[in-house]
């Protein structure tokens, strides 16, 4: 686990005509739930099928057609809610959210407002090595997603399409606790990665199966200390949301542009109106798209064609006990079964792909050296190649092989590059390719002591040279190696050739 004695990072300040401001933003992330059919219907979540191709007749709205409750939904909602360290109710209610959107054919969207499914609980964002954050969580509702809008089909017209309507959502509501716009992508990273870990959202922003709305206001250094003691909102300033933002880097930018808007705003004795804003990432601006709802905007109430949700506390018991090794766990096990450093942990634990391929490459071996393998050796050819991990050519058991005969001394670093790139190109085995190429390292030390014999000879300037100075030696080596076409083993051939100069 994060050590929370870790240090906080500061708070981000921004400079004005008046002094520092201070960020603070609070998140509401949408995180589409991993199932195969919808919250309240049995219809298809397939992403990319034909438009309106996954509809069922309760999805489309259409009269006297009841909701019926996806019960894997909520065993995944209460999964995530676990994996957040977070509190469990097992008494839940849907309620009715009114209003309108062309893509939303009930004309109200079921959610949960007054009784969510999961409470508080908490996600730790590291902000470099012995730098975290402790951001906390304050509900995880149920609610489903609206269809979508097409407006670049036909100049006139606008279509709709209803696929998503109705897929299960879990929105989960952070606490005004991110305190600058590198924070929040931080926070948005951690959060996708336990989710993927625990499997119930598969965390691709690029279809909108996580997306955020982000909460924005400024205030002035000490305000929001006073709002920790006193839990007053209007210490943090008017705050604005910022709607539906699926990249890091462009939640970032909104951020830093939102906050020097209100800035100048508020220093030029004007006031910040609560609304809600798009960013304008061509621009690289936020705009106003509507003045921000309140609760009684959407005429909550209960809603009529579903019980409340209860559910027992030995089912929650039993999710539990199969939730799988989170991120956090798993780095500090990989740091202290494997000896890795901070940073290579971070790496292999990124994604639970990753952490697994490492895993099984550095069973029973030297853990250092594998991840050295993997990060650098591995990850760099498959950038230069634009591949996944998932779509290596290398299996973590062929990288075993290749630090199984370093270890045995069969081969040199050196050559096992060599050895590297026939695997990642051919897909043979590297036991195979060191015995049919001829790439042994060569270990006998008689062999080796002839090569360095020949060389000393053959250069007997040079070798006056290397006992006047010493590091003039590895010239030597180099030549060595070279003769021996790099087969030999480097640490025979720098004992011999030290030896025989008299070093």
């Amino acid at each position: 686990m994060l050590d929370l004695s870790y240090t906080a990072p500061k708070p981000k300040t921004l400079s004005g005509a008046t002094g520092d401001w201070e960020l603070v933003i609070g998140m509401e992330v949408h995180a589409q739930v991993s199932s195969k059919a919808k919250l309240f219907s049995g219809a298809s979540t397939q992403f990319g099928a034909e438009p309106n191709s996954n509809v069922a007749f309760v999805d489309a709205g259409m009269p006297g057609m009841l909701p019926v409750i996806n019960e894997g939904c909520v065993a995944l909602a209460v999964k995530t809610g676990l994996g957040l360290k977070a509190e469990i109710n097992l008494n839940s209610a849907f309620d009715r959210k009114n209003y309108f959107y062309p893509d939303l054919p009930q004309g109200y969207q079921i959610s949960q407002l007054y009784h969510p499914i999961v409470g508080e609980g908490e996600v730790l964002v590291e902000m470099g090595e012995g730098v975290a954050r402790k951001v906390r969580i304050e509900r995880i509702h149920l609610e489903q997603d609206a269809g979508k809008s097409i407006h670049d089909m036909d100049p006139a017209m606008s279509f709709v399409d209803l696929n998503r309507t109705g897929v299960a959502l879990m929105e989960i509501v952070s606490r005004p606790d991110i305190r600058g716009p590198e924070e929040a992508a931080a926070y948005i990273a951690k959060l996708r990665q336990i989710l993927r870990y625990l499997g119930t959202c598969d965390g691709n922003m690029q279809n909108g199966n996580l997306r955020a709305d982000v909460n924005v206001s400024v205030c002035k250094p000490g305000q929001y200390e006073k709002y920790q003691e006193t839990q007053d909102f209007s210490h943090l300033g008017t705050r604005c949301e910022i709607k539906n933002m699926n990249s890091m880097r462009f939640i970032q930018q909104a951020i830093d542009y939102e906050a020097k808007r209100q800035i100048a705003i508020l220093e030029d004795g004007g006031t910040i109106d609560q609304e809600t804003r798009l960013y304008d990432a061509d621009k690289g601006e936020t705009r106003s798209m509507r003045s921000k709802e309140e609760a009684h905007d959407y005429r909550y109430f209960p809603d009529p064609d579903l019980l409340p949700l209860e559910i027992e506390q030995g089912w929650v018991d039993d999710i539990k006990a199969s939730l799988p090794e989170l991120p956090d766990a798993k780095k500090a096990r990989f740091i202290g079964d494997f000896g890795l450093s901070d940073y290579d942990a971070s790496v292999l634990t990124a994604e639970v792909e990753a952490a697994d391929f490492f895993e099984e490459a550095a069973k029973g071996r030297d853990g250092k050296l594998a991840a050295n393998w993997i990060i650098n050796e591995l990850y760099g050819r498959l950038k230069k190649d634009e591949k996944e991990l998932g779509e290596s050519p290398v299996s973590p058991a062929q990288i075993g092989q290749i630090i199984d005969l370093i270890k045995s001394d069969a081969i040199s670093g050196k050559i096992a590059k060599d050895v590297f790139e026939i695997c990642y190109t051919s897909g043979r085995e590297p036991e195979e390719i060191v015995e049919t190429e001829g790439m042994k390292q060569v270990t006998d030390t008689g062999a080796i002591e002839a090569a360095v014999d020949e060389v000393i000879a053959a250069n007997p300037g040079q070798v006056e040279k290397a006992k006047a100075n010493p590091k003039l030696a590895g010239w030597f080596v180099g030549q060595v190696m070279k003769a021996t076409g790099g087969k030999a083993n480097p640490k025979a051939v720098n004992e011999l050739v030290s030896a025989k100069l008299g070093l």
